[in-house]
């Protein structure tokens, strides 16, 4: 079976949000340094240790949101926000561009996979992300094939 969807872009905000969302809920055990940082006072009571753990976690989150954000100015970011369908199959998803220009991704490029309340998204590194949602597909069937493929693949559970 062919899935063919209609036309999608994923805005740059949504970009940021999804993959600074992603980057955090993968790196989680940052959170416990910061945390052991402010245990610090326990040590030596001070009111440094609580400021020096929340400077440091905003240049965390700094650190990431300008990465992101970089990624929406250059220009090899850019073929992310374009206007796609997409073609999925059980081997691969390609990426179309019009009728006649795609780039076909095999499976296992992708790894990992998310299902939210209203879309798939699909990570294949930690700066490059498919934003599928629902609306684009033209059937309820054809989502249920795309879980189908997405559980089989071992890429959500």
């Amino acid at each position: 079976m062919i899935v063919k969807t209609k036309n999608y872009r994923l805005e740059k905000s949504d970009y940021i949000r999804m993959a600074l969302r992603n980057i955090l809920m993968q790196q989680w055990w940052v959170s416990l340094i910061v945390l052991a940082i402010c245990l610090c006072y326990l040590w030596i009571a001070s009111i440094w240790w609580f400021i020096a753990a929340f400077v440091g976690a905003g240049l965390y989150l700094l650190f990431w949101w300008i990465q992101f954000y970089g990624v929406t100015q250059l220009e090899q970011g850019k073929m992310l926000f374009e206007r796609f369908s997409y073609e999925i199959t059980s081997q691969q998803i390609i990426m179309k561009i019009n009728a006649r220009e795609g780039m076909p991704m095999k499976w296992d490029q992708i790894q990992s996979a998310k299902l939210t309340k209203d879309a798939f998204v699909l990570f294949v590194n930690k700066a490059q992300l498919i934003h599928l949602p629902f609306r684009i597909f033209n059937t309820e069937n054809e989502r249920k094939f795309l879980n189908s493929i997405l559980k089989n693949k071992g890429l959500i559970k």
